[in-house]
């Protein structure tokens, strides 16, 4: 296992030095006094907690709101401290999960922190049970007041609350239920490895191979992947099995009448609203994925696409190499043509040590912004290799982190933000990235370029987003009726995919098991719809940004510092938005629509 501090130097590669993220914000190591001290406080105060307000909650609203207020209060420090120990072990997890020291360490303090979050459990349910006349008396004392965006998501889950002892049970066994097959996931994705031109690769450096100039070497990757999905394909089928019909049982017991019931409460959102993302992009299609599929088809010189060349780059593409230190100035001054507040914000995260840039051996695939707690910060986890690509997701995390600074001013219990709305951030980072690196194109041929990259980038948010959410929804459906083969899940897959991608592009039997290294499927069901949801809406954010003369930046910076403290319809009224209007969303995808005009008419020129 490498040295926690080794993680704090930056790794010299010729993408120039990439950051390693310094955690010793959190604690200085895994076995460090601090770190135990927190732990054995949790556990203290959670004691105490329960002992002081057990049972009491209904007589404390009666009597005014700034009782139950304190003891709010008390709720919110000690579940801080829960996560930023459990934050902690997180990310040192993600940075090496094939390490047996660290895959130890963050499994038994998951467990120590399960065991202490159990004796609190009781504060959310009790307050659930207090009468809606008595909390709307006390709710107009101030220092309650300031809780009601926190009581009001709470009431919406009342009607899906279990008993006491139920509730624990649920909790208590999450931690040998869905994390440890969340944990048995990541721990087999990030072991895998890939053989692709006698060259044994972890997962992210063969994905990456998808987008080589080379048709033999991405063709030659995307062997690879089939190969070693299909090797392991049984326990992925397990695993998928597995999750689906944990979440059908606590589904049934908490009344939820939809598989993806759940997740629309979680997010906030109505199911309505979400009905009418999923159609507009779906009636969509045609216009968009299959369309602009057709066109780079022609440009590549093939009558269809294989599927391993439909993220390859363009024949007279650039193909150069983003050194990091490009990409830090490229982001920072879009960033800073927004907003200079903006700008700073994400510039900390590069000279304070909270970014993790490197390619490793057993760290967590993808990329990722990390909350941790208030009193904290955020962290970044990337996995750069110099491609566009990976400048915007720097871009979009980065998005994510300034989200994340702004909204801890609201306090842990306000500042989560719903998975809907988080996602604005990110994609607005991206946009002004975007539009900043366009602008400054040397000719009509790079303009071309990055036109199509920003065009497949939004086609995988939008496009391929909604078909995971699509083949999530008839995997959980038809798990209701018994388990899914291998097979029979590699069908649905197929189904969706020939769907959304459309006739241009060639899928054969190979393609059959891409399902299974799907992350969110595992970890966030139903979560991919999000990624739509944003895109859309910054889409349309985006424009109101172009036609306003003064003061958007400001109503901007407003929705960010408000965290989860208004639902959707409040944040985005100032702007004059509504995403319960079918037209916001058809409005959104005409972006992209015109986008792929535009390149029509390059091509057509």
């Amino acid at each position: 296992m490498a040295n926690e501090t080794d993680l704090n130097k930056a790794e010299e590669t010729d993408l120039g030095a990439l950051p390693e993220w310094r955690l010793e914000d959190l604690y200085p190591s895994m076995d460090a006094a601090e770190l135990h001290n927190d732990i054995d406080e949790a556990s203290r105060r959670s004691d105490a907690f329960s002992v002081q307000y057990k049972g009491t909650l209904s007589g404390l609203a009666g009597d005014g709101g700034a009782a139950l207020a304190k003891a709010i209060g008390d709720f919110e420090a000690i579940e801080e401290i829960l996560g930023k120990l459990m934050s902690y072990a997180g990310l040192v997890y993600a940075g090496d999960t094939s390490d047996p020291a660290r895959a130890k360490f963050y499994g038994d303090l998951q467990g120590k922190l399960t065991e202490v979050s159990t004796r609190l459990l009781f504060f959310p349910l009790e307050i659930n049970r207090i009468d809606d006349a008595v909390l709307d008396i006390a709710l107009k004392d101030p220092a309650l007041a300031a809780y009601r965006p926190w009581l009001d998501d709470l009431r919406l889950e009342r009607p899906h609350q279990l008993d006491d002892e139920i509730e624990r049970l649920f909790h208590e066994k999450s931690m040998t239920g869905r994390s440890a097959w969340n944990r048995l996931f990541d721990e087999t994705m990030s072991g895998l490895r890939f053989e692709v031109d006698g060259e044994e690769l972890p997962l992210e450096p063969t994905l990456t191979r998808l987008q080589d100039p080379d048709g033999k070497k991405r063709k030659g990757a995307a062997a690879a992947l089939s190969k070693t999905f299909s090797d392991n394909i049984r326990l992925f089928t397990l695993i998928t099995n597995t999750l689906a019909k944990d979440k059908a049982i606590s589904d049934d017991w908490r009344g939820f009448d939809d598989v993806a019931a759940s997740r629309h409460l979680a997010n906030r959102v109505e199911p309505e609203v979400v009905d009418a993302l999923v159609q507009s992009v779906r009636e969509a299609y045609p216009h968009l994925s299959h369309r602009y599929y057709a066109m780079k088809a022609s440009w590549l010189g093939m009558e269809k696409l294989n599927y391993w060349d439909r993220n390859a780059p363009l024949p007279d593409n650039l193909n150069r190499v983003v050194p990091w230190d490009e990409a830090r100035e490229t982001v920072l001054s879009a960033y800073q043509g927004f907003a200079p507040e903006m700008a700073d914000i994400a510039r900390r995260f590069f000279d304070r040590g909270w970014i993790d840039a490197p390619t490793r051996p057993g760290k967590s695939p993808g990329a990722f912004a990390h909350p941790t707690v208030p009193s904290v910060h955020p962290y970044v986890l990337l996995n750069y290799q110099g491609k566009v690509r990976d400048v915007m997701t720097l871009a979009h995390e980065l998005g994510h982190g300034v989200h994340q600074v702004l909204a801890g001013g609201q306090g842990l219990l306000l500042a989560q933000t719903p998975l809907t709305l988080a996602e604005t951030a990110s994609v607005f980072g991206e946009m002004l990235t975007f539009r900043s690196m366009l602008a400054s194109a040397k000719d009509a041929r790079e303009r071309k370029i990055m036109l199509a990259g920003k065009v497949e980038d939004m086609i995988n948010t939008v496009v391929r987003q909604i078909a995971f959410y699509s083949f999530e929804r008839r995997v959980h459906l038809e798990r209701k009726q018994g388990e899914l083969t291998s097979q029979r899940l590699g069908e649905i897959w197929m189904e969706i995919q020939v769907e959304s991608l459309g006739p241009a592009v060639r899928l054969d039997e190979n393609y059959a098991c891409y399902w299974s290294y799907i992350p969110h499927f595992i970890h966030s069901p139903f979560y991919v719809y999000a990624y739509a949801f944003g895109d859309c809406l910054v889409n349309s954010l985006y424009a109101v940004y172009e036609g306003a003369e003064s003061g958007f930046q400001e109503k901007y910076f407003d929705m960010l510092r408000a965290g989860g403290s208004k639902h959707h319809k409040e944040l985005l009224a100032p702007f004059g938005l509504d995403a319960g209007d079918p037209q916001f969303w058809k409005m959104g995808l005409s972006v992209l629509e015109s986008l792929i005009d535009e390149l029509a008419q390059v091509q057509d020129a």
